[in-house]
């Protein structure tokens, strides 16, 4: 739907980091995603149900939609790694990742340059009046950011 060049150029990155990353997590065989970016550090299975729950949030944060795994803030979310704790399996995570990046990406193909520059829905219309940055471009900004951080995290990995 968006008519902007801007836009469409950064929802073309979007669609290149994500995929990006997807295939970075791919080339990982499941036994192999519980290996740690560095010792004491995130395992690959957490990154990857972090990035899958942090994704799925951008639904209902931008106004897109309601949330589909809830459930996974509990353990990529609310908690940090550790390897005590047992952990949805990496095959279902993929299938998560991939389900919401879909929905996500079609959803934001609906809105209209315009429609990016609203308020995202955890900012009030009072603060957003002094504060028109708050807005969805931003976000998506910022979480292409996010996935440049984590992909730099898996480069670290050795198998």
């Amino acid at each position: 739907m968006e008519t902007n060049p801007l836009i469409g150029i950064t929802l073309s990155n979007w669609d290149s980091q994500v995929k990006r990353i997807t295939t970075a997590f791919d080339n990982y065989k499941d036994e192999d995603m519980y290996l740690q970016v560095a010792p004491g550090r995130n395992r690959i299975i957490y990154i990857l149900g972090h990035m899958t729950a942090v994704h799925d949030m951008l639904l209902p944060l931008l106004g897109l939609g309601e949330r589909r795994y809830p459930n996974l803030d509990e353990f990529f979310i609310t908690h940090p790694d550790s390897p005590e704790t047992a952990l949805p399996m990496p095959g279902e995570l993929r299938t998560y990742w991939k389900d919401v990046n879909a929905a996500i990406s079609a959803a934001f193909r609906q809105l209209s340059a315009e429609e990016w520059l609203d308020r995202h829905t955890m900012v009030t219309p009072e603060e957003f009046e002094k504060e028109p940055h708050r807005n969805r471009f931003n976000v998506l900004l910022s979480r292409l950011t996010h996935i440049s951080y984590h992909l730099g995290q898996l480069a670290l990995v050795n198998k």
